[in-house]
């Protein structure tokens, strides 16, 4: 796997350079989902997603004239957080590109950690051409939120995690949108525990990850809308999907419903407060698109939900 954009040794470089900035996040076992099932429970990660890991992954490696000039991102809010925290402790500015229809919970908290929040992009797609465009403009350096092989390898130190802390894993199931999380979890699992399977997880609405392995190439994503916000980038990026061409084993949906199942599930049974992208894995388990075999992994990826929506879907 030396061709593909990240490796084994790149995650275990990442691992080294966040230590003891990130949380090593427990694993607690769910026997009300099946026996041997095991949840990865990021949402108790700082600022309540694993994006931070890909974030002081990048702005790490950042010279210090670079770090001068600041950094620009977009996101509808975990990884916005996440470059906020990571920026403010690394010793840099960071700009955040966000669509005008990001949770408000995840504005106050990106600008909670430091950053500075553009709320004028209409959607995700002019979200990343805003912040491509003041990148251009003003020479901040771009930490992309999945397209880019620092932030794919700190996401992967996620993997390195679970392969340590549980015995036999068989099966990983990951949520999906840009892809840099279940790409960097391919690297660390399929070195670590060749055997176990990687499986990802999208919501039907805007499904794209099985299209675009299907096509051959990243497909734009559907114009479709969903409650997991966390999962809607405008496409797979390129260095994710030349990881998941060649190791991930399964892509499956959810649909609306059953994503909304999937969240009261972990409220109710879990004590856990996931967003809707976090519910994914659980929803596939409920669903039956994932069979529940012993040593399997639900990656439950950030806890950054608006009370609102969080009581909508627990009212059901």
């Amino acid at each position: 796997m030396a061709d593909l954009p990240v490796t084994i040794d790149d995650v275990r470089r990442a691992a080294a350079v966040i230590e003891g900035r990130v949380r090593r996040t427990p694993v607690f076992s769910c026997a009300s989902l099946g026996e041997g099932v095991w949840l990865k429970a990021e949402l108790l990660q700082r600022t309540g997603a694993f994006k931070v890991r890909g974030a002081f992954s990048r702005i790490a490696e950042l010279t210090a004239a670079e770090r001068a000039r600041g950094v620009v991102t977009c996101s509808a809010g975990n990884h916005a957080a996440a470059v906020a925290l990571a920026g403010r402790e690394l010793g840099t500015n960071a700009l955040v590109m966000m669509p005008s229809y990001a949770s408000q919970a995840k504005v106050d908290a990106t600008r909670a950690y430091g950053g500075t929040a553009d709320l004028e992009a209409a959607d995700a797609a002019e979200a990343f051409a805003r912040m491509d465009a003041e990148a251009a403009a003003s020479g901040r350096v771009v930490v992309h939120p999945f397209n880019d092989p620092a932030v794919m390898a700190g996401q992967g130190t996620l993997g390195l995690e679970l392969c340590e802390q549980i015995d036999e894993i068989t099966q990983v199931v990951v949520p999906v949108g840009g892809g840099g999380l279940i790409a960097g979890v391919a690297i660390a699992v399929k070195a670590l525990a060749p055997h176990a399977r990687v499986i990802g997880v999208e919501p039907a609405a805007i499904a794209t990850l099985g299209a675009s392995i299907a096509a051959g190439k990243p497909l734009p994503r559907p114009k479709g809308t969903t409650v997991a916000d966390a999962l809607g980038p405008p496409t797979i990026g390129d260095p994710p999907f030349a990881v998941l061409s060649r190791l991930l084993d399964e892509a499956v949906t959810v649909s609306e419903e059953q994503l909304a199942e999937g969240f009261r599930f972990l409220y109710a049974r879990t004590k856990l407060a996931g967003e809707a992208a976090a519910a994914a894995p659980v929803a596939a388990l409920l669903s039956g698109a994932v069979e529940a075999l012993p040593g399997t992994v639900l990656v439950l990826s950030g806890g950054n939900i608006a009370p609102e929506l969080a009581a909508r879907l627990l009212a059901g």
